[in-house]
Parts: C-alpha cells; structure tokens; sequence
C-alpha cells in the first residue's frame, strides 16, 4: 500500500479534473461529498483539487484515495456525452495512464483497485495462524470491517482472501493435498472434510443444518467476490456492493474462520490428552 499520495498523481488528477469542470463552487462541493474535510485550499480550479488530495493524504492515505474514487465517480462511470466525446474520452484515458503509474486501476463505483492493504492477509495473519491465534483472527477481520463503509467490494475480496489463506495453511500444516484449484470452495471441500465438518459425516440432524449452512457461506463468498469483489476485475456480471452486502459477507466468513480455527484447537487438544 502506497504511504502517502504520491504528488505526480495529484497534479494529473488536478488538471484532468479542475479543467474538466472548472468551477470552484462545483468542485470545492463534490470534494466536500467525497469526504474531503478542512478548510479549502488556495488556487485555481486545478491547484486546489490536487493540494486537498495531498493534504488528505498526509493525514489518511487511505482516506485519500477513497476520497479520489468519489470525485471521478460521475467522469469515468457516467455516459459519454454526444456533444464533446474526445474530452471525456481523453479525460478517462489520462486519469487510467496516472493511476497504472503506481499499480492501480479504476474500479465501476468509485474505487481506486490497489490502494488499500485490505484485500490481501497481513504477513501477521500468517505468522499468528502457526499458533493458532484467534486474537489475530480477530484482528483481520477487523481490518475488513473498517472498510465495509469506504470500499465494501475490498471487503468482500478480503474476508475471501482470509478464508483462503486460512484454509491453505491448515492444509499444508496437516499435510494434506492442495485441490487443483487453489480458490475458496475447493480449499474449503479439503479442510470441511478433514475436520469432519461435511454435513454428511454427522448423525446429528440439527447440527447437520447448521453445518449445510457452512458451506452455502463458502459458495456465496467465492460467487459474490467474482461478481462484485475488486480482486477478479469487473465481471460481466459485475455489480456495485453495498456496505450492507459487504458487512453480510464479512461477518459471516468471521464466523466461519472462527469456527475453524477453535475447532481445530479443539482437535488438537484431545488429541494431545490421549
């Protein structure tokens, strides 16, 4: 994740964006609807886009590129006009090059791909899981959580990622074998079994509905990170994520993980006390 805006970035976005409207009113209003806070910078149209945009980022990095999506929202998702084209054609096409620069893309809905740590597991993640770690399993998920409201599709893309991360080191703890593909339902068919956790392992008829619903979160949260998550691209199916939707998916792969790894520490200490 990039640490602080980087200033070439904000001056192209400046110019792209303070010539494109070229109204201080209008502009100093969608900076204020995008998040942007304080008082407003002096300069033209084009100076003050960029100077909010690097004095976000001093304070939040991540606040700033959330504030960025906002304000090309309408410019790179809404309709190209008949009466000038080349100019939003050409206004696009500058905003994509700047933002290739620094291994980030636009995303349909505002979002700026790339930009936040979210949609990948922290290296902490990993370390804690060889103990077990429930608290660390807390705390990434609570990353996910933080930006449910600002990027719900990284979110959901993350909370994916984390089961999938979980799920690849269980297996390769207990030596089992990595399914062909190496995404969510098939890691989840390997380690649901080995637990014992298929609903056809059990006798127990209501704990076999509890159980069944396990697996239609797994099929729900490889489904809706392809159809709506940051990490795949816009699908053709693609659609934008509401943080009502986001917060569904994410607290229900919390669950899910927590259930995993408790079980697993269950397992292993009766294991230990034969």
């Amino acid at each position: 994740m990039l640490k602080e805006f980087p200033k070439p970035l904000a001056a192209t976005i400046g110019d792209v964006v303070g010539s494109y409207y070229y109204s201080h009113r209008r502009l100093e209003t969608m900076l204020y609807e995008a998040g942007a806070s304080g008082d407003v910078p002096e300069g033209n149209c084009v100076d003050k886009v960029q100077n909010w945009l690097v004095r976000e980022g001093k304070e939040d990095v991540s606040k700033a590129f959330t504030i960025l999506g906002k304000l090309i929202e309408t410019l790179m998702d809404g309709e190209v006009s008949t009466w000038d084209p080349d100019k939003e054609l050409t206004a696009r096409k500058r905003i994509n090059e700047i933002l290739a620069r620094y291994q980030l893309s636009y995303g349909f809905g505002g979002r700026i791909l790339g930009a936040h740590s979210v949609t990948a597991p922290s290296k902490a993640f990993g370390d804690a899981l060889k103990d077990f770690s429930v608290a660390e399993v807390e705390e990434e998920f609570e990353r996910a959580v933080r930006f449910i409201d600002s990027d719900p599709a990284a979110a959901v893309t993350a909370a994916c990622a984390i089961v999938e991360a979980l799920c690849k080191h269980y297996i390769a703890t207990e030596r089992l074998d990595l399914p062909t593909s190496q995404t969510v339902k098939p890691l989840w068919v390997v380690v649901a079994k080995h637990l014992k956790l298929s609903p056809e392992q059990l006798e127990d008829d209501d704990l076999k509905r509890v159980l069944s619903g396990l697996s239609s979160i797994i099929d729900g949260l490889g489904a809706y990170r392809t159809h709506a998550g940051s990490a795949h691209g816009q699908h053709k199916r693609a659609y934008k994520v509401a943080p009502r939707h986001a917060r569904l998916v994410v607290h229900s792969a919390h669950s899910l993980c927590l259930f995993v790894v408790e079980t697993w520490q269950a397992r292993e200490a009766l294991a230990k006390g034969r």
